[in-house]
Formats: structure tokens, sequence, C-alpha cells
């Protein structure tokens, strides 16, 4: 293994965490876990705004402590990253992470929605974010709950998620 995260031959597991937060905007397609999902605002960003892949991105790169997806693919790089698709940013960062060694155990995915109604889509984020990723379907969840009208979520201001993943 490239890093020092091996002692005696064996490598331990590592696990990292992500989040991250969009407010809704008018005019804009809505994007979660790779898919795009019908509803009337999308989410403001600097790419689509895919707020479960890139808490999904911060935790991988997280879990091989690579920093955030921030530094990686800022927004104060003119237009290289401006409405870019966040599938490509999942795949550039399973690259980063591979590059070091590792690769992915599984992940869990949290997305934090009042509106939209989510689970007719979750089965299609999971194959979605699998394919990109080059993993098998069984290494992804993804699920999706309200905020029982509590907050910016519950306001329907925006959208939050969360992610873990374990790399190996």
């Amino acid at each position: 293994m490239v890093n020092g995260n091996c002692q005696n031959g064996k490598c331990q597991p590592r696990i990292g965490f992500g989040y991250d937060v969009h407010q809704f905007t008018p005019g804009r397609p809505l994007w979660l876990g790779g898919i795009e999902v019908s509803y009337e605002m999308g989410l403001e960003g600097h790419s689509d705004a895919d707020v479960a892949i890139h808490a999904l991105c911060d935790a991988l790169l997280g879990a091989a402590a690579l920093r955030d997806i921030g530094y990686h693919f800022p927004d104060t790089k003119g237009n290289e990253f401006e409405g870019i698709d966040s599938k490509i940013l999942l795949r550039r960062t399973m690259t980063l992470i591979r590059e070091q060694g590792y690769e992915l155990g599984n992940c869990d995915l949290t997305i934090c929605a009042q509106a939209p109604k989510l689970l007719p889509y979750i089965e299609s984020m999971q194959a979605c974010l699998a394919e990109v990723m080059e993993v098998d379907r069984s290494q992804v969840n993804v699920k999706a709950t309200t905020t029982e009208r509590l907050g910016f979520v519950g306001r329907k201001e925006g959208i939050a998620a969360y992610a873990v993943a374990l790399i190996n």
C-alpha cells in the first residue's frame, strides 16, 4: 500500500464521513445521487449541486486522509468545474483513493429532504453510484428521510446529505 496504513503486512480499513447542503433555486434541474429527480426546483451550486455525491466524495476523501471535495475541485478555479456533472467528480475521487491503494468496502448515504419524495429514485441512485464508482451494487446504500418539517430542510429551503464510506 502506498500510504502508511499497513503494519506487519496487515492493512486496516478506514472510515470517512461527509456532509453537504445546498439551497433550492428555481430554473435548475434537481440532481441527487447522479439521477435527475422530477421537482419544481433544483439546487444552487457551482457544479450541478448534487448534495448526495458531494457528501459521498467528502466521505471517501476523508477516509483516505485526502482532505475534501473543495480542495480537489474548488469553485475558485474559473470555469473548470462550473456546471460539472458531479458523477465526474465522484469518478475522479475514486481515482484519487485508488492511487493511494484503497478500494471501497461500502458506503451509506442519507439524503434529508422534506420534498420531493425520493423513494421512487433510491434504487436508481444506488445503481448509478455503483456504476460510477465501478463497485458492486451491494456496496452502496442510499436512504432518504425528512426532518418532520423542522429547520431549513423542513421548510423546503434546501436538501442536506450525509455519507459514510469504508475503504480497505
